[in-house]
């Protein structure tokens, strides 16, 4: 089936965005809600955004302490300057690598509600199914993430 590229480099190098109005319209909500869910550090979700670094609970309570407001930060930074471009035509190299960090986001925290794994067979998919809307909007994530990856790959 042919799917008509979201992303894609053109002949000046330029990353360009091709996204109807519902696609846009998805993603807004997706990154609200990704925006939201970051002030809570206690959802399970959330929680695989920011792996322990430590075995040891003190040493991990520290470094937590230590770098947590960089790591929201750095991830709500990354949300914001997608929702800035959203509505835009190219990309700069650095809103295409915040577009990389945010989709990835995106797709760890649904891809965790989800319990995603590798028997997923995304191509039998049925929307119907009480989880199927949710694992296609995963999908689409995961299909905008890899055509990303290789338009920049292009350059």
């Amino acid at each position: 089936m042919y799917r008509p590229r979201k992303i894609e480099r053109d002949s000046t190098g330029a990353v360009r965005l091709n996204f109807d109005e519902g696609e846009l319209l998805l993603l807004r909500e997706l990154l609200a809600e990704l925006q939201e869910l970051l002030e809570d550090p206690d959802d399970p979700a959330v929680r695989r955004l920011f792996p322990p670094a430590h075995d040891d609970l003190e040493s991990e309570e520290q470094y937590r302490s230590l770098v947590r407001g960089q790591l929201v930060s750095g991830r709500a930074d990354a949300v914001a300057a997608v929702r800035d471009t959203l509505g835009r035509e190219t990309l700069s190299p650095n809103e295409a690598d915040a577009w990389l960090r945010a989709l990835n986001d995106l797709r760890l925290v649904l891809g965790t509600r989800l319990d995603v794994t590798e028997e997923i067979d995304f191509e039998k998919l049925d929307p119907r199914e009480p989880r199927g809307r949710d694992l296609a909007v995963y999908a689409y994530l995961s299909w905008l993430q890899e055509e990303l990856v290789e338009a920049l790959g292009e350059g």
